[in-house]
C-alpha cells in the first residue's frame, strides 16, 4: 500500500494515483479501453477538515473518472487507499468527461490522415502535411446532432507553419473544420466553406526568427538589455513549509492541487492577536470560459470552456526560477494521471513566493516633521497553464493588511483568423496582411467557500447614494451607504455597478468587533463586463453563469463547478443555474460565493505575434474584521530604520 497523506487536504501522491488506478483495475475487470480522465484526492467532509488534528486517522480516498471508449460510457469511483478497496461504482449517462492529453494528441495525426481533409488542404496549395498544425477545439453544441449520449466529439482547427518552427498561428486555414469522435478515433465530417488565402507572413515572436523573417519591421535591431533587477532576502524566505501547509507572517493555508482546477487554497486564516481566525475554507477557480464574437464559419462555434472541457491542472507548466518567478522561491511539484492510470509529474507547478508592495501605511507631520511609514508586504501563490494558443497565469496575493487578491494574466497568442487581401475584419482586428484576431471575451468563475470567523455568514449588498435634496441634505452634498442583505440563492444574483461603488460584505453571524459591529470581509469588483452574446444562443445557455458578477449558494460539497461537472458537449442549464433552482436560504448560512471575472478582448495590432499581459482581479477587504489597522504592530523594515523617527 503506498505511503498515505499526513493531511486529508493533501494531493494524491504519485503512488497513491497509481494504487487507486491498479484496485479498480482489479476490482472492476476493467478492459484496456477504459482510460483514466482524472484521479485526484477525494476531499472528506468539511466539518471533519475543520476539525481534524494532527495524528488523527481518516479514510483516505480517491475520486476518479473513466471514460470508457468501447462502451461510450462514462464512469465515476470512490477508492478506498486505506483499506484497497472500491467504495464507490457508477455509470454516469448521457456526459461527456473533459478531452484528455491522450486524446488531444491523437486528434492530430488522424486528421492528417483522413482523405478529405487532404482535399481540402490541396485546394489551398498545402502539400506538405507536416508542416500542419491541428488544434483539438471542444465541439460546442451544436445541436442534437451534438447529444453527449450519442458521440464523444472534438471540432479541430488547422493551421500551417512555414517551417517547422514558426508560429503555427500565424497562417490560420479558414472555413475548414473537423468533426472526430474521440471514442471510435474517426473523422466524422469535413465541413469546407470556401478558400481564403494563407496569410503570407510567418508571425514569430522568438527574437531570432522574428528578426530573420523580418517580421518584426519597426524594430529591425534588438534594443539593448536594461541592467539587471536583483531581488534579494539576505536572510532567507519570510515563509515556512511544512507538507502543503503554509505560514507567513499573520497567514495561515493549505496549498492543494487538482487535475481539473489546478492551485486550490484550502484553510484561509490569519492569526490575529494570537488567535488564528478562519476567513477561506477554499478558495479555487470553479471555471473559466471564452466566447467568440465572430459570426464566420470557422469562428462561431469557438465557445470554450477551458477548465470543464480539457482541465488545468493537467495543463499547468513547469515554472522556472528567473523567468516565471524571481526572489527566494518555494516550488511545489505536482502530481496528475495519465490515461493508463500512472502517475505524471509536474515539477515546479506552483510557485510561492514573497513580493514586496510599496507602501503599506505612512503619515508625516508637518508640523514636527516626524513620519512613520510601513511597507507592505504580500505572498504570491501562482501557476500558470497553458491552452492551446492562450496562455494563463492564476495569481492568489495575500497581503499584510488581511486582504486577499485573486488575479488572472493572460497571454500567450490570440485565436485567429484568415481574410481575403485588402478586405478588413467587421469582427475583429487586422492584425497582420490577411490575419486578424475575432473579438471575444474571457470570463473566470472564482469559487469562495467563505469561512468568516466561523460557519455561519451572511451576505449583504452595499451601495452608495446622494440623498434628496431638502432638510436632510440642505446643501446638496450629502450621501450615505445603503445596506441590504441578501436573504437567498436568487436575491444574490448580482451584478456590479461601479457609479455605486457596490460591494458585498461577508459577515459572521455569531462574532461583533471591539465597536458593537459586524465582524466582515468586503468583496470589492475589479474592472469588469458582462458578456455579448444573446439569450437564445448557445454560448448564453451553455455559460450562463458569466451573466451575474456575483452568484451565492448554501454549501454543497458536490456543487463546485459553475458549469456543472461535465461541460463537454453539454447544452446548458447545469452548475450555478441548476445550484440556486431551489433558491435555498443564504440567512446564517454555510456560504459560498462565486464571482465572475470578465476580460473583455478587442484585439489590438499590439497583440500581435504574442500578445501583452493582461490582468483582472478582483479583492477581498477586511471591514471589520479587525478592531483597527491590522498593520498599526508592523516594525519597519531593518533597511528602512532611516525612514523610521
Amino acid at each position: 500500500m503506498a505511503e498515505t497523506a499526513t493531511h486529508p487536504l493533501d494531493p494524491l501522491s504519485p503512488e497513491e494515483i497509481a494504487e487507486a488506478s491498479a484496485i479498480l483495475r482489479r476490482d472492476k475487470g476493467l478492459a484496456p479501453s477504459a482510460r483514466f480522465v482524472y484521479i485526484e484526492a477525494r476531499e472528506p467532509d468539511k466539518e471533519f477538515v475543520t476539525g481534524f488534528a494532527p495524528g488523527r486517522e481518516w479514510d483516505r480516498c480517491a475520486a476518479v473518472v473513466l471514460r470508457e471508449r468501447a462502451e461510450r460510457r462514462t464512469y465515476e469511483a470512490v477508492v478506498s487507499l486505506s483499506r484497497a478497496e472500491v467504495v464507490s461504482w457508477r455509470e454516469v449517462p448521457g456526459v461527456q468527461p473533459p478531452i484528455t492529453l491522450e486524446e488531444f494528441l491523437a486528434c492530430e495525426e488522424l486528421v492528417r490522415a483522413d482523405p478529405r481533409w487532404r482535399e481540402a488542404m490541396a485546394r489551398r496549395g498545402i502539400t506538405d502535411f507536416s508542416l500542419t498544425m491541428i488544434d483539438p477545439w471542444a465541439s460546442g453544441y451544436r445541436g442534437a446532432e451534438d447529444d453527449p449520449a450519442r458521440r464523444r466529439l472534438a471540432r479541430p482547427l488547422t493551421f500551417v507553419r512555414a517551417k517547422p518552427d514558426d508560429n503555427g498561428y500565424a497562417r490560420p486555414v479558414e472555413n475548414v473544420i473537423v468533426t472526430v469522435d474521440l471514442d471510435a478515433m474517426e473523422v466524422l465530417d469535413v465541413e469546407d466553406h470556401g478558400v481564403v488565402p494563407l496569410p503570407p507572413q510567418p508571425g514569430n515572436y522568438d527574437p531570432e526568427l522574428a528578426f530573420e523573417d523580418g517580421n518584426v519591421p519597426a524594430f529591425p535591431h534588438a534594443r539593448e538589455a536594461l541592467k539587471p533587477v536583483s531581488i534579494t532576502q539576505p536572510e532567507g524566505r519570510g515563509f515556512t513549509v511544512d507538507g502543503h501547509a503554509v505560514s507567513w507572517g499573520p497567514w495561515r493555508l493549505r496549498v492543494g492541487f487538482t487535475p481539473r482546477e489546478g492551485l486550490v487554497l484550502h484553510e484561509i486564516g490569519y492569526v490575529d492577536r494570537g488567535t488564528l481566525r478562519p476567513v477561506i475554507h477554499r478558495a479555487s477557480l470553479s471555471e473559466m470560459y471564452v466566447p467568440y464574437g465572430d459570426p464566420g464559419a470557422t469562428h462561431w462555434n469557438k465557445n470554450v470552456f477551458d477548465m470543464g472541457e480539457y482541465g488545468l491542472g493537467v495543463l499547468a507548466n513547469s515554472l522556472r526560477l528567473g523567468c516565471d518567478c524571481l526572489g527566494e522561491i518555494h516550488y511545489f511539484d505536482a502530481w496528475v494521471n495519465d490515461q493508463d492510470g500512472g502517475a505524471l509529474h509536474l515539477p515546479n507547478a506552483i510557485c510561492l513566493h514573497e513580493e514586496d508592495f510599496s507602501i503599506g501605511w505612512k503619515h508625516t507631520d508637518f508640523r514636527t516633521g516626524k513620519g512613520e511609514v510601513r511597507r507592505n508586504r504580500r505572498l504570491v501563490v501562482s501557476f500558470f497553464a497553458t491552452v492551446g494558443n492562450y496562455d494563463y497565469g492564476f495569481y492568489w496575493n495575500l497581503y499584510l493588511d488581511g486582504s486577499i487578491e485573486f488575479e488572472v494574466k493572460l497571454t500567450g497568442v490570440i485565436s485567429t483568423g484568415a481574410l481575403p487581401p485588402g478586405t478588413a475584419p467587421e469582427h475583429g482586428t487586422l492584425v497582420a496582411p490577411g490575419l486578424y484576431g475575432p473579438h471575444h471575451q474571457h470570463f473566470f468563475s472564482v469559487r469562495l467557500d467563505m469561512r468568516v470567523d466561523g460557519d455561519r455568514n451572511n451576505l449583504y449588498e452595499v451601495e452608495s447614494v446622494a440623498v434628496p435634496a431638502g432638510e436632510g441634505n440642505p446643501y446638496g452634498n450629502a450621501w450615505r451607504q445603503v445596506k441590504r442583505q441578501l436573504t437567498s440563492e436568487a436575491e444574490a444574483q448580482r451584478v456590479i455597478d461601479p457609479l455605486a461603488g457596490r460591494a458585498w460584505l461577508i459577515t459572521s453571524a455569531d462574532k461583533r468587533n471591539a465597536l458593537g459591529q459586524e465582524v466582515a470581509y468586503k468583496l470589492e469588483p475589479g474592472a469588469n463586463v458582462l458578456p455579448f452574446f444573446q439569450e437564445g444562443s448557445q454560448q448564453y445557455a451553455r455559460g450562463q453563469f458569466a451573466t451575474k458578477h456575483l452568484w451565492a449558494t448554501a454549501y454543497a460539497a458536490e456543487e463546485r463547478f459553475a458549469c456543472g461537472d461535465y461541460v463537454a458537449q453539454n447544452p446548458g442549464g447545469d452548475g450555478l443555474v441548476r445550484y440556486t433552482a431551489g433558491n435555498r436560504s443564504l440567512r446564517d448560512a454555510d456560504l459560498v460565493l462565486w464571482y465572475t471575472l470578465g476580460a473583455h478582448h478587442v484585439v489590438r495590432p499590439e497583440d500581435w505575434p504574442v500578445m501583452p499581459v493582461t490582468r483582472v482581479s478582483v479583492h477581498l477587504k477586511p471591514s471589520g474584521f479587525f478592531d483597527g489597522n491590522p498593520m498599526l504592530d508592523l516594525p519597519p523594515d531593518a533597511a528602512g530604520d532611516h525612514c523610521h523617527g
